[in-house]
């Protein structure tokens, strides 16, 4: 019959519970009698039957009439009391109305208001249970996966009353660290401490469990990963308490558990005064807009408030999405999309001149290290003559600040990408010195999560198929950053240069992409394979072109703090200028050429380290105001 009843139209199942909340009208009229008289047949219902009969039949259009019937019982919330406790005194009410109108005796003053709370205790009670059992008839054939939630606070509730009508999950109990709580119910589920989980996963046959702590500071929720990684669970999680809508946890919200949760470090606040310094109330453009920093850098810069952003891309499509993605989140921005390369001289002055660009952000640039060195000739034309044309408008055209994006490759690089980045920071330098305005200024870091090319989902992928996960060399190891993170840090070192500034952020601590590959299979249930034993296997696949075992950020030694804990200032060794602009000239007449042979030969001449034989540091060299564990990676690391 349940199931039946769960098929029924919308309509029909409104007709159901209409009928079933008169027939509760009644029974609490006659209890409420009843309790105030005690006697099995009140006299006041025998001398008044009439109006007994009519109070309930006149009461529940006006309940429909109030919204009652309009909420849908399998999602409603505990909020749906306080409607029926309306409806209830409206019930009450037309009795009392109509035993004023006719004059009937017999009935004690204190029945009305034991009618009001039993009409809507019967009500709610009834539509209670209806929300426990009839998801049960919804999809009856479909199994569940039995999960934990880690994690018995507001977002736990949340979760937990979510996957009460989700056909996917069937939550089993809590766990949580504070011990005053454990043993304790809530919301009819046992609360658990952290030891216990060996024992719950046996008994429940548990597959997954939830992280459900998003107010928690990453370094905490970076504790339990690790200490869930033995027990062989498939690990999720909800996202920061800053990206929960309205505070209101859904289903959707679930999420695998990224890298950034294991290899995270808590965030420092950015400086309010250096996130505006070169953007609030200036026009700010920047230079590959759709890629991954550009966009992030975007994001922030609209937020602190630019009189224009103006967006630079050559990808057409890219350049549609952060477009739009902008024009929804900041509808009141002044927002300007721009298409065009960097290289084309021309397009590059028109979009600078027209729009009075004050501040510069140059994201643009080759960045896959193995696609670079198989196309040094594309390399050196987009990293190189584009930040030189680029530069050169900004100069010509009174630009106050320009900011380049640069890389740890650069330092002592032994790919062409490198090299070319090295050589970009050069040429800001030595136009530094050439007594203009503008002030060119280099931020340098390593790999962030989550841009184009990165490895974590070429991982997720190989485990999902069920291996190998290949990894370039065992003794791979790599400085890690959140995009987030680095535009923020990106913005605030820009504030503080002077001219020729070469800042270095605090990338925390390297990580063998070794470890981020085990970690990773840990952390979706499964275990590595050793010999015959275990399900996912890590291959190594060798070192690709250009690639270095290790990464470093500074090429000497000369490192000062500066106002940010995070980031560095680096005094480094800059080429005249008169050989700067002669390398450039010769880099223009061997592309026109495509003599790859000469422009890996001028790379050389203008890069000194670069062809080196090149030794790894035992130790790495930057000194951090913070020592701290980072937490990203790209493929071409």
């Amino acid at each position: 019959m349940l199931e039946h009843l769960s098929k029924l139209p919308r309509r029909s199942k409104k007709l159901v519970l209409a009928g079933i909340d008169l027939g509760l009208l009644y029974l609490a009229l006659w209890l409420s009698f009843f309790i105030r008289l005690e006697t099995w047949w009140p006299v006041g219902i025998t001398d008044n039957l009439e109006i007994m009969i009519l109070a309930p039949l006149i009461a529940l259009p006006a309940m429909y009439r109030m919204g009652l019937y309009r909420a849908v019982i399998r999602y409603m919330s505990p909020r749906f009391m306080m409607p029926l406790l309306k409806a209830a005194a409206m019930a009450s009410m037309v009795l009392l109305i109509l035993v004023a109108m006719t004059q009937a005796i017999h009935v004690p003053r204190s029945v009305y208001g034991i009618y009001w709370i039993l009409a809507a205790g019967l009500m709610g009670g009834i539509r209670i249970l209806a929300r426990e059992i009839l998801p049960v008839y919804q999809e009856p054939t479909k199994s569940k996966t039995n999960i934990l939630i880690y994690g018995a606070g507001q977002a736990g509730t949340q979760i937990m009353t979510a996957m009460q009508k989700s056909g996917e999950y069937r939550a089993v109990a809590f766990i949580d660290d504070n011990r005053e709580i454990h043993g304790c119910d809530i919301m009819g589920y046992r609360v658990y401490g952290p030891h216990e989980l060996p024992r719950l996963i046996e008994t429940y046959a548990i597959r997954e469990i939830l992280l459900s702590i998003p107010s928690a500071p990453r370094s905490r929720r970076r504790e339990i990963i690790r200490q869930l990684e033995p027990l062989r669970l498939v690990v999720k999680t909800l996202p920061g308490i800053r990206d929960i809508v309205a505070g209101e946890v859904k289903i959707d919200d679930i999420r695998e558990v990224g890298i950034e949760d294991l290899l995270g470090r808590d965030a420092v606040a950015p400086s309010q005064d250096l996130m505006k310094a070169r953007i609030a109330g200036k026009t700010v453009m920047v230079t590959g807009a759709g890629g991954s920093i550009g966009s992030e850098l975007c994001r922030q810069i609209a937020s602190v408030g630019p009189e224009r952003l103006v967006l630079f891309e050559q990808n057409e499509y890219a350049l549609y999405q952060i477009e739009s993605e902008l024009s929804k989140l900041f509808p009141k921005r002044d927002i300007v999309a721009v298409l065009g390369d960097v290289t084309d001289a021309p397009r590059v002055n028109a979009a600078i001149r027209e729009n009075r660009i004050h501040t510069i952000y140059h994201a643009a640039a080759n960045k896959h290290v193995p696609i670079v060195e198989k196309n040094c000739a594309q390399g050196v034309r987009t990293n190189i003559l584009g930040t030189w044309r680029l530069a050169n408008a900004a100069r010509d055209n009174d630009v106050e600040t320009f900011i380049l994006i640069s890389t740890d490759k650069a330092v002592r690089p032994t790919s062409v990408m490198g090299a070319t980045k090295r050589f970009a920071e050069l040429i800001l330098e030595g136009l530094s010195g050439r007594g203009h305005g503008t002030c060119f200024t280099m931020v340098r870091f390593g790999n962030v999560l989550g841009s184009s090319g990165s490895v974590v989902p070429l991982f997720r992928e190989q485990i999902r198929r069920g291996g190998p996960v290949t990894v370039t060399h065992p003794e791979m190891t790599r400085y890690f950053m959140t995009i987030p993170e680095a535009a923020q840090l990106v913005i605030q070192a820009g504030a503080m240069g002077k001219g020729g500034d070469v800042f270095v952020l605090d990338m925390g601590e390297p990580v063998k992409i070794m470890d981020l590959a085990r970690n990773m299979i840990r952390l979706s249930g499964l275990t590595v394979r050793e010999g015959n034993n275990g399900d996912i296997p890590i291959e190594c696949v060798g070192m690709r072109p250009g690639e270095k075992l290790y990464e470093e950020l500074l090429i000497g030694d000369n490192t000062f703090p500066t106002k940010h804990p995070r980031i560095m200032r680096a005094e480094e060794d800059a080429l005249d200028w008169n050989t700067v602009r002669g390398l450039v000239s010769d880099f223009e007449a061997a592309l026109a050429n495509q003599d790859e042979a000469g422009i890996r030969r001028l790379l050389i001449r203008g890069v000194h380290s670069y062809g080196a034989v090149h030794n790894p540091p035992k130790k790495q060299e930057v000194r951090r105001p913070l020592p701290n564990t980072g937490d990203a990676i790209q493929s071409f690391a």
